[in-house]
């Protein structure tokens, strides 16, 4: 939904991701820091009614059209806003596993394998120096990608689309894990939900 942007469900219980994930990060995480970049991005574009009735997706695809007294408030609220709304979809309870169908076959042709794929985005992920995340998207011309990004930058704005992303910001993890961000990422795969991320890889090829 367009502006004004709401702050999504996360769809399970704040506990429903133990021992991975506590409980009291995902109610700071979502209904803190997640509910700020929501707040913040409605803010920015309280004075801007052109660009109230389009998506968040859509504004960070052409975030250098966006005006420049508001662009650095978008790509930064508007990133956190549009990361974290697909981060909350990507995880559940009883997650992991590995992924079936069209996605495991993309990643198998791209990677090798799904452990040559696992090793090489968390190695991406505890590789981004600072706040940021490591993602699996799909780029222009329909090839699975690695890579990160700083801050809140999305892989929308390189025309990319992102399908699995992980949050590697302190605030994600540091409650639990302190600074051991290699002991998240890891603990992170078992939350995956592979039915979400296989069925946003099938929606976007199309």
């Amino acid at each position: 939904m367009p502006y004004p942007f709401k702050l999504p469900e996360l769809g399970y219980a704040h506990n429903a991701l133990e021992p991975h994930i506590d409980a009291t990060t995902m109610e700071i995480h979502h209904g803190k820091h997640h509910a700020a970049y929501t707040n913040n991005l409605n803010a920015a574009l309280e004075k801007h009614p052109p660009l109230q009735g389009k998506e968040a997706e859509e504004l960070l695809r052409n975030i250098n059209g966006v005006p420049e007294d508001i662009r650095t408030a978008v790509r930064n609220h508007g990133g956190g806003y549009v990361n974290h709304n697909l981060f909350w979809q990507i995880m559940t309870p009883g997650g992991g596993k590995e992924p079936q169908g069209a996605l495991a076959q993309g990643i198998k042709d791209t990677f090798g394998s799904f452990a040559s794929f696992k090793d090489t985005l968390s190695k991406t992920a505890i590789g981004q120096f600072g706040s940021g995340w490591g993602w699996l998207a799909l780029d222009g011309s329909g090839k699975l990608v690695v890579l990160s990004t700083a801050n809140q930058d999305s892989p929308l704005m390189n025309g990319q689309t992102p399908l699995l992303g992980v949050d590697v910001w302190e605030h994600a993890y540091y409650l639990k894990y302190q600074n051991r961000r290699p002991d998240y990422v890891a603990a992170w795969w078992n939350v995956v939900n592979w039915d979400v991320v296989g069925r946003t890889y099938e929606t976007a090829r199309k």
